[in-house]
C-alpha cells in the first residue's frame, strides 16, 4: 500500500485551490503583508495559477507547472526581486494565515509549514 502525497492529504485540486486563493487575498488586504505585496503585479490571478500550479507538483499532486513551464528554477525566477528576511517573513505570514483558516490536519500543517519555511527562506537574495 502507498503513502498519500501530500497533496492527496491536503485534500487535492480543490483544497490547493483555496489554500491559494486565500494566500493572495491576504496578500492583498493584510498591511503586514505590504511590501511582498509590491513584489506582485496588480492582477494577481496569473500569480495565483502559477503558484498553485507549482505547489500542485510540490505537493506530489499533478506536475501543471513543469509541464507548461518547464523546469520551475525558483531561486533564478525570484531573483530579480530584493527578498530578505522581512520579504520572507511576509510571504509566510500569508501562508500561515491561509492554512490556519482551511481545515488541515495539524500535522500536516506542521510539516507543511517547515517545508514553505525552508523554501521561502532559499528564496532570500538580500
Amino acid at each position: 500500500m502507498q503513502a498519500l502525497t501530500p497533496y492527496e492529504l491536503l485534500g487535492g485540486e480543490a483544497m490547493l485551490r483555496r489554500l491559494v486563493s486565500r494566500f493572495y487575498q491576504i496578500m492583498d488586504e493584510d498591511p503586514v503583508a505590504l511590501e511582498v505585496r509590491r513584489m506582485h503585479p496588480q492582477d494577481l490571478s496569473e500569480s495565483e495559477e502559477k503558484l498553485f500550479m507549482f505547489l500542485s507538483g510540490w505537493l506530489g499532486g499533478p506536475s501543471l507547472y513543469m509541464e507548461k513551464y518547464g523546469h520551475p528554477r525558483l531561486r533564478a525566477r525570484h531573483m530579480p526581486f530584493a527578498i530578505d528576511d522581512f520579504g520572507r517573513d511576509q510571504w509566510m505570514h500569508c501562508m500561515r494565515r491561509a492554512m490556519d483558516e482551511l481545515p488541515i490536519e495539524p500535522e500536516l500543517k506542521k510539516k507543511l509549514d517547515e517545508a514553505l519555511w525552508n523554501t521561502a527562506d532559499f528564496m532570500r537574495n538580500r
